[in-house]
C-alpha cells in the first residue's frame, strides 16, 4: 500500500514562488501516474498537472506558463514548483497516485498568498 505526504505548502506573497514536494513511500512498485490537484475555500477540488511514470506532462489549461511537475522516480517524489503565485492560488494542494490504478491520496498542504 502506497502512502502520500506532500510538504512545502506555507504563507507567502503574491508574485512569489513555491515548489510542494509529495513522497510516496510503501508499496511503490506499482506507481503509474502522480499528480496534484487543490481544493479552495468553497470550490471543488480540481487538477493542477500529472505526470505519467513514462514521463509525460499533463498540465491543466488554466495553470499552465505558471507551474511545472517533475517527478524522481528513485526517490518516489513528484514536484510541483509554482510561480507568480496570486491570492487566488491559496489552497489546499493534494498529491495523488495510482497504485496499479487505484488512486490514493495525501493528506493535504495548505498555500496561502497575500496580496
Amino acid at each position: 500500500q502506497v502512502r502520500l505526504v506532500e510538504s512545502g505548502g506555507g504563507l507567502v506573497q503574491a508574485g512569489e514562488s513555491l515548489r510542494l514536494t509529495c513522497e510516496a513511500s510503501g508499496t511503490t512498485s506499482r506507481l503509474n501516474a502522480m499528480g496534484w490537484f487543490r481544493q479552495a475555500p468553497g470550490k471543488e477540488r480540481e487538477r493542477v498537472a500529472h505526470m505519467s511514470a513514462g514521463g509525460t506532462r499533463n498540465t491543466a489549461d488554466s495553470f499552465k506558463g505558471r507551474v511545472a511537475i517533475a517527478r524522481d522516480d528513485n526517490k518516489n517524489i513528484v514536484y510541483l514548483q509554482m510561480n507568480s503565485l496570486k491570492p487566488e492560488d491559496t489552497a489546499v494542494y493534494y498529491c495523488k497516485a495510482k497504485d496499479g490504478g487505484i488512486p490514493v491520496w495525501g493528506q493535504g498542504t495548505q498555500v496561502t498568498v497575500s496580496s
